[in-house]
């Protein structure tokens, strides 16, 4: 994965929220009950969980996390005073030189692909109107729009901010050390795209149609699937996407970055999560699908490139 050396980075829409200590999900206040714990004391399970909780709570508007309600299409859903400690990490990330060379402004790069995307082709593929969404970055614990959030929660997207959070430390300490994930350059962009998809179908209505929570052919699996999908149809498009000066961001995207991203989503499937964390698979409880319907999936979106192909809802099998 590499970025063009020319291109300009838009750093106006992610930020770092620094470290903050604290309970939140994780500790005082509302603590969540995760099943089949693992060392750190939730890790990948709570991000499951809590994910499930967030989407739940939002599109059923029942607050059991402290959140807001849906997204509003009108003005900017991303209030910055809302995130205390606001740090300078991105400030040094101007161009996709720095991108090369810095993790951080990789994911600045990485965001700033994903908005020119889906500015593009959520409007043109399905005539609903784009609306970017935020991204926060922390550690320790943040505040969000669905209540405090602690680092064993991992990545997710809060639908009530339109925000996507992200303890960077996920990837190491849980993915790559816990589940036995990959350790690539194009891992982290495989997770943010996937968030991305589920900002996307918030702006489309799709998470009004989460009926069912578990199993492997609920709603809540056709939602995560459909999620990979849409990382999917970015991936395939990533290095046509340009700047604001018409540059193109990504320089490369190689046959291993995609491999990288397939076997991130073969990780997180529900079928190994359960055999690593509870000695056996019970497909009863799945609510992201498996290693096999995830990756399926992301290939759907890679190869057809199209919101269409991505209805995860009208398919009778997954």
């Amino acid at each position: 994965m590499r970025f063009n050396p020319k291109a300009r980075l838009d750093t106006g829409r992610v930020q770092d929220a620094g470290r903050s200590g604290g309970g939140g999900m994780g500790g005082g206040g509302m603590r969540l009950p995760i099943p089949g714990g693992t060392k750190s004391g939730g890790g990948i399970v709570g991000l499951i969980l809590v994910l499930l909780i967030f989407v739940i709570s939002q599109c059923s508007g029942v607050d059991i996390t402290g959140g807001g309600g849906p997204i509003s299409t009108s003005g900017s859903a991303f209030d910055t005073t809302r995130v205390a400690g606001d740090s300078d990490r991105y400030a040094n990330c101007q161009t996709g030189a720095d991108a090369n060379e810095d993790v951080d402004c990789a994911r600045i790069a990485v965001e700033n692909s994903l908005y020119d995307y889906w500015s593009d082709n959520l409007p043109a593929q399905s005539g609903t109107p784009f609306q970017a969404a935020a991204m926060v970055t922390f550690s320790g614990a943040v505040n969000t729009g669905c209540g405090q959030a602690t680092s064993q929660v991992g990545p997710f997207y809060c639908p009530a901010d339109a925000t996507i959070y992200l303890d960077t430390t996920f990837f190491d300490d849980v993915l790559e050390q816990q589940l036995g994930g990959p350790d690539g350059g194009f891992v982290e962009p495989y997770v943010l795209a996937h968030e991305y998809g589920h900002h996307i179908q918030n702006l489309l209505g799709t998470m009004g149609q989460v009926r069912t929570q578990q199993g492997p052919l609920s709603d809540a699996v056709r939602l995560e699937l459909q999620a990979d999908c849409y990382a999917g149809m970015w991936a395939r498009a990533a290095t046509s996407t340009e700047d604001a000066a018409g540059n193109t961001l990504f320089a490369q995207l190689s046959e291993e970055d995609v491999q990288q991203a397939i076997e991130a989503a073969e990780a997180v499937g529900d079928d190994r999560i359960q055999q690593k964390t509870q000695g056996q698979v019970t497909k009863e409880s799945w609510t992201h699908g498996s290693a096999a319907q995830r990756v399926a999936w992301f290939r759907v979106g890679f190869n057809e490139g199209s919101l269409e192909a991505c209805d995860t809802f009208s398919a009778s099998t997954l």
